[in-house]
């Protein structure tokens, strides 16, 4: 695909989610299908005719076990937040029909235990999971995902101080 003919695709509408342990830690999990470092936190499809908060509830389970009683939602994003895909991958995700993704972002206070946490899903998306300080968070995460990750941080920053984050 041409660079002109990716810049016309949309976004995928999508969700994300900051998991925070009672320290203040965040979820993130080794991508299953990258062998590079590809920590991510969870996120996914808003299917049609689905809330985003839905969504984010649903991605959550889906990908970390960690069902909807276990957490309370703490803030969410203002506006979407869009990613652009590396061009080289457009045409190998989503079947090319879109140049990246908008994001709604939620942030989840985790009042489980790590035992709550299964990452061996029915689909599963990661291959270890572990809890990361915020200050480490965006060195860690793929390098097309950074800028999203660090206004993801931004928007939470007051509430991730707040007590019990």
């Amino acid at each position: 695909m041409t660079p002109d003919e990716i810049a016309r695709l949309p976004y995928r509408p999508c969700v994300g989610v900051m998991l925070a342990n009672s320290r203040g830690e965040v979820f993130v999990g080794q991508r299953i299908d990258n062998d590079a470092a590809a920590w991510q936190m969870p996120q996914g499809g808003v299917d049609k005719g689905e809330a985003p908060q839905d969504a984010a509830l649903r991605e959550l389970w889906e990908e970390t076990g960690v069902s909807a009683d276990l957490v309370t939602v703490a803030a969410q994003t203002e506006d979407w937040i869009n990613y652009d895909l590396p061009h080289e991958l457009v045409p190998r995700i989503w079947k090319g029909r879109f140049r990246g993704q908008k994001q709604k972002w939620f942030l989840l206070r985790f009042h489980g235990a790590d035992s709550d946490v299964n990452i061996a899903t029915d689909h599963p998306e990661f291959s270890e999971w572990r809890w990361l300080p915020t200050s480490e968070l965006v060195a860690n995460i793929v390098p097309f995902k950074r800028a999203v990750y660090e206004q993801v941080l931004a928007a939470f920053g007051d509430a991730l101080r707040e007590p019990g984050a």
